[in-house]
């Protein structure tokens, strides 16, 4: 088998695997594909490609426990977001962040609901710290 190259992000079937492990915390290529959708079509075999893919690219590990391997996410979720979006930012909005919110809260037709979320989120984050 060639070795792959580093790829610094998940493809979508990579990212829909990496949720469900994320949410189980550890578990068996059985364990993810249960957490599945039932309309979604993924065969063992194709789950167990992909995972074992997510291992050489550097997001999961597996340990042998009896006949199975168990996966386990060396990525935080938190810190694959943060990732993906400063990727985003660069790449789309010139890497201003402030640009990248501008288009979310005006284009998306957000309930005031979430707006005031935001701005909640954005006063803790000035108040908690001034200097940035």
């Amino acid at each position: 088998m060639r070795p792959r190259k580093k790829n610094d992000f998940l493809t979508d079937v990579e990212l829909e695997l990496m949720t469900h492990l994320w949410e189980l915390g550890r578990g068996s290529v059985r364990d993810v594909m249960g957490l599945l959708a039932p309309e979604r079509p993924l065969a063992y075999t194709s789950a167990a490609t992909i995972l074992r893919i997510m291992e050489q690219k550097g997001f999961v590990r597996s340990d042998k426990q009896g006949k199975s391997l168990i996966y386990e996410p060396i990525l935080a979720k938190d810190t694959y977001q943060a990732k993906t979006l400063r990727d985003l930012s660069d790449k789309l909005f010139d890497g201003t962040p402030a640009s990248l919110v501008a288009r979310l809260v005006d284009d998306t037709g957000m309930s005031e609901e979430s707006l005031e979320e935001i701005r909640a989120l954005l006063d803790r984050r000035l108040r908690d710290d001034p200097a940035e």
